[in-house]
């Protein structure tokens, strides 16, 4: 690879992402005139408070097609939380009269406005970030930071170092994908002063990796990529981002310096797969696929996967112990949800091996030896070597029998998934009977099998 192959793929990539003048005009004048309407909303207010436009298309990071409008209202830092969202709502209702209510630390509005998604959220007006009294009260300083930091050039290369994480699959600090987020791709930019230069840099990263940008951190973390907020020492920007993007990343940037090409940043999603196509795959891999399905609860996705995963683990680590040898895993979820198994093993015999201490261990080879010597369902206790051995009636001899059952509310679940199952709102799918599931997590299917770094 020459520099000038990359630099033409960089250049082809961004003729179809930056926006022209017209898209950032457009932008500009919606969010002047939604300016405007806060000012004059906030008029009618027994406190005084203002107006900021953050995020990307505040910084000129934001990609051709985005069409996002993230106005923060701060509010002094002496309102109780019930005033803060009083207000926060009267004012947004007032911006955006066809909004409707969300809620993530506490509620906001979001609605449309001249074709552009607009979030406006209210905050508290804190002296720092470490300040903070919500979530959502860093977000102006981190704005502020960036401001003052990114020029045009760098800002154009954020905006293709988003692009090829979209491409790759790693984009996104929300808790489905543990990705990397805007803010943690803007600092990484400007840790390595372009783009080309951050992916040279990443090919060589060996986790755990760690920048501290105002070299001012008082903490220590744990997480693969540590990137401490320029504006609060306390946090690590990239603690959402898993080791195994942080390792697609590296992979891609591997990729794309060996052999640059605009495809990588644009990649369509496998294909999607229906019935026939997974049982083709099941046929092919000789395994048996396990699913628990149930009707998805009313959670947000950063509530919900976390709930998932850990009860996708908790019932995968059970299977193993039980041998059953659980080959892969996933969790997918719409409607419902289902916590999905292949298996390698799905019936065991019915009885089960189980060895004891070295009969010179004298306490605990007599407490053993006098646990099942009277036992008639077991064979044994017989000597192997030095150590005595049982052979017992296992609990279950198939999967479907343990899933089935309630030592599965015995692991570790979602608090909320546990509930759910524990109402007996689940079904048990074995084999060939999974490929129903298709219906409903086509996509999910195809790229579960056809897999990608």
């Amino acid at each position: 690879m020459t520099d000038s192959d990359l630099d033409r793929v960089i250049a082809a990539v961004r003729e179809r992402i930056d926006p022209d003048e017209a898209e950032r005009r457009a932008l500009s004048d919606a969010a002047s005139e939604l300016e405007s309407r806060v000012h004059d909303a906030l008029a009618e207010l027994p406190v005084d408070a203002d107006v900021l436009q953050v995020g990307s298309t505040a910084r000129g990071t934001w990609l051709s097609g985005d069409r996002d409008i993230d106005l923060f209202v701060r509010f002094p830092g002496d309102l109780s939380r019930e005033e803060l969202e009083t207000y926060g709502l009267e004012v947004g209702h007032a911006v955006l009269p066809d909004g409707h209510e969300e809620y993530a630390e506490h509620p906001y509005v979001k609605g449309n406005y001249e074709g552009f998604d607009v979030d406006l959220v209210p905050c508290y007006d804190v002296p720092t970030a470490p300040d903070i009294r919500s979530a959502v009260d860093r977000t102006p300083f981190h704005n502020a930071y960036l401001v003052s930091h990114l020029d045009d050039d760098l800002a154009a290369d954020v905006r293709v170092f988003k692009r090829f994480l979209k491409g790759i699959g790693a984009y996104g600090s929300n808790l489905r994908t543990e990705g990397f987020s805007g803010y943690l791709s803007e600092l990484l930019i400007l840790e390595y002063g372009g783009f080309e230069s951050l992916l040279r840099a990443a090919t060589d990263w060996t986790p755990p990796v760690s920048f501290d940008p105002e070299d001012h951190g008082t903490r220590s973390f744990s997480d693969p990529l540590i990137v401490i907020d320029p504006t609060d020492p306390e946090r690590n920007v990239a603690a959402v981002c898993s080791a195994e993007n942080v390792a697609r990343l590296q992979h891609y940037a591997r990729d794309i310096l060996e052999n640059p090409r605009e495809s990588l940043f644009f990649r369509a999603d496998p294909d999607p797969l229906d019935a026939a196509g997974v049982r083709s795959h099941l046929t092919r891999r000789k395994t048996t696929p396990a699913a628990i399905v149930f009707d998805a609860p009313d959670l947000v996705e950063d509530q919900l996967y976390p709930q998932l995963r850990k009860s996708l683990e908790g019932v995968a680590a059970e299977l193993d112990r039980r041998d059953f040898d659980v080959f892969r895993k996933a969790t997918f979820a719409d409607h419902r949800a289902v916590l999905f198994f292949e298996l390698a093993v799905a019936e065991r015999p019915a009885v089960e091996r189980h060895t004891g201490p070295p009969v010179h261990v004298k306490q605990h080879a007599e407490g053993f030896f006098d646990a099942y010597a009277d036992d008639d369902d077991a064979y044994g206790p017989f000597l192997d070597g030095d150590r005595f051995v049982v052979e017992r009636e296992r609990e279950f001899a198939s999967a479907e029998d343990f899933l089935s059952s309630e030592a599965l509310f015995d692991v570790a679940l979602g608090a909320h998934i546990e509930t759910i199952l524990r109402e007996g709102a689940y079904e048990v799918l074995l084999g060939e009977s999974v490929a129903s599931l298709a219906d409903e997590f086509s996509g999910e299917f195809g790229c579960y099998f056809d897999p990608r770094p």
